[in-house]
């Protein structure tokens, strides 16, 4: 039982074929929970947290077993900013809504997450691309573009410190991580997940829109 269970987590067990791609359980439920947890943080809602947790989880054997170990190491972070955003909402939500206001970092910070992001994308690129070197035991074979990915993987770190503190800006590179993300899943074959960053682009993009129009009626109330 447990067995059968466990084989479940496995890229090849197929839950269904579409045109003729074979959807595994891991893949689809990884793919459905995400959304919905992006979906539920464009609302501002407090259960886009658990739902997102269990969504990484998933990610992350998926992505190990198709060697995108950028990926797999940025969904174990994603997991501790998952659990840091719950508490961080939870202590700033409004006494009257279940969410906290949303705000834009200064023109400094901005340019300084944005320094950092590329220089950490270099060196991590770097450590992807020989990480099957350094550590051949959990890694026997080397990284799928390891510097493309690690540069997503170094984006959606940052975004996710962003996010969880309510910023604005981390729609922003959201949509740059999921313009890249189209292609680079689409080339690893994981094609249910290119068309999800499809979805997740244009949630990306709409979720910007709201954030800054709630920015601007908030600063509207303040006048």
């Amino acid at each position: 039982m447990i067995d059968a269970l466990l084989s479940l987590f496995s890229i090849n067990a197929i839950f269904f074929t579409v045109l003729d791609y074979p959807m595994s359980y891991i893949e689809f439920f990884g793919t459905i929970l995400y959304l919905w947890s992006v979906w539920l943080i464009m609302r501002k809602d407090m259960l886009t947290w658990p739902v997102s947790i269990v969504s990484v989880i998933l990610y992350a054997i998926l992505f190990y077993q198709i060697r995108l170990y950028s990926d797999t190491i940025e969904q174990i972070y994603f997991l501790g900013a998952s659990v840091y955003g719950w508490w961080f909402w939870e202590k700033t939500k409004s006494k009257k809504e279940d969410n906290a206001e949303a705000v834009l970092s200064s023109k400094n910070q901005i340019i300084a997450f944005a320094i950092l992001t590329v220089v950490l994308s270099i060196i991590f690129g770097y450590l992807m691309s020989r990480i099957h070197i350094f550590l051949p035991a959990f890694f026997p074979e080397a990284a799928s573009f390891p510097y493309l990915d690690a540069a997503t993987t170094v984006m959606s770190f940052v975004a996710m410190f962003l996010m969880a503190q309510k910023k604005i800006e981390s729609w922003v590179y959201w949509i740059i991580v999921d313009m890249i993300g189209i292609g680079l899943y689409f080339a690893k074959n994981v094609r249910f997940i290119s068309l999800l960053y499809v979805m997740l682009l244009i949630l990306a993009i709409n979720g910007f829109r709201i954030w800054l129009k709630d920015l601007e009626k908030e600063k509207g109330k303040k006048i």
